[in-house]
């Protein structure tokens, strides 16, 4: 079985209750093997010789009120296999745990403590396990932010000694998916790229500029010339058939919903007389 040798990060923001897992590694796809969450239960990163009934084992178990030392301890009970693995687990309560076996290719090890779980094998050097913790301490920002910052400050550290290939954010929270029907708040992966992280990290952005909030920063209050722009340039692109008049009737609010709208910026729209400013900038790109 090929091994999965990487360095990955578990982390909970105690803030927000969010669990997150930031991964990369030298291997194709690893996000759809590594990371596993369940929001109010915990997270769960398997690599090395990777055992991927741990992810599944695990958070069940966790969800079943076992401690991460009581999953912890079944994993490697039940598994012949286990010096030959490597994981890490941060439950609902930041309880954190993390397990590299005698057999994981060199430079492997880990580190755990409160709301953090960090690991990897196959390493440069131990300096990247350290840079992963100090580097996600150092952050700010959103617990995705912080995680991505971290996988970066890893690699710089020294990485996978084979490489780049792929890369994956898992976030999860409470009814944090788009529409709020499940868990899965944020899920992007990077599964062959020479550069994952970074190719990760502009998918991020994409990610907060269609699916966030408007920040109270970015909030601008409508006025006549900026409608008369908004007009002329929802006119220009085929969505308003109205006067420039600089009157934010239902006829122009309308046209802006409905590009926004064809834009995926739903997230980002108001009912009242502000503007997202990030929004209206992409507008006036096009």
């Amino acid at each position: 079985m090929k091994k999965i040798a990487t360095f990955s990060i578990i982390a909970r923001d105690p803030d927000t209750d969010e669990l997150g897992i930031a991964v990369q590694s030298k291997f194709l796809a690893v996000g759809s093997a590594v990371p596993w969450a369940k929001a109010g239960v915990g997270a769960i990163a398997t690599q090395a010789l990777a055992n991927l009934s741990f992810g599944e084992i695990g958070l069940n178990k966790l969800s079943e009120g076992w401690s991460v030392q009581e999953v912890h301890d079944h994993l490697l009970k039940h598994d012949p296999e286990i010096e030959h693995r490597q994981f890490g687990i941060v439950d609902a309560k930041g309880n954190a745990i993390s397990f590299t076996g005698k057999q994981c290719f060199d430079h492997a090890s880990h580190h755990a403590e409160d709301n953090l779980a960090v690991q990897g094998n196959i390493l440069v050097s131990r300096a990247t396990i350290d840079a992963l913790v100090d580097g996600f301490k150092s952050a700010e920002g959103t617990l995705a932010r912080r995680l991505l910052i971290a996988l970066d400050k890893g690699q710089n550290a020294g990485g996978d000694k084979r490489g780049r290939q792929s890369a994956s954010l898992l976030v999860v929270k409470e009814k944090g998916s788009y529409g709020g029907y499940n868990d899965r708040y944020i899920d992007l992966r990077v599964d062959d790229d020479p550069e994952p992280i970074h190719k990760l990290s502009h998918l991020l952005d994409l990610f907060e500029m269609t699916f966030d909030k408007t920040k109270e920063e970015d909030k601008v209050r409508l006025n006549e010339e900026l409608i008369k722009r908004m007009q002329t340039q929802l006119q220009k692109l085929g969505f308003y058939t109205g006067l420039i008049d600089g009157v934010y009737d239902p006829h122009t609010r309308k046209a802006y919903e409905a590009w926004a709208g064809f834009e995926n910026y739903e997230e980002r729209m108001h009912h009242d007389d502000i503007v997202d400013q990030k929004v209206i900038d992409v507008l006036f790109s096009k």
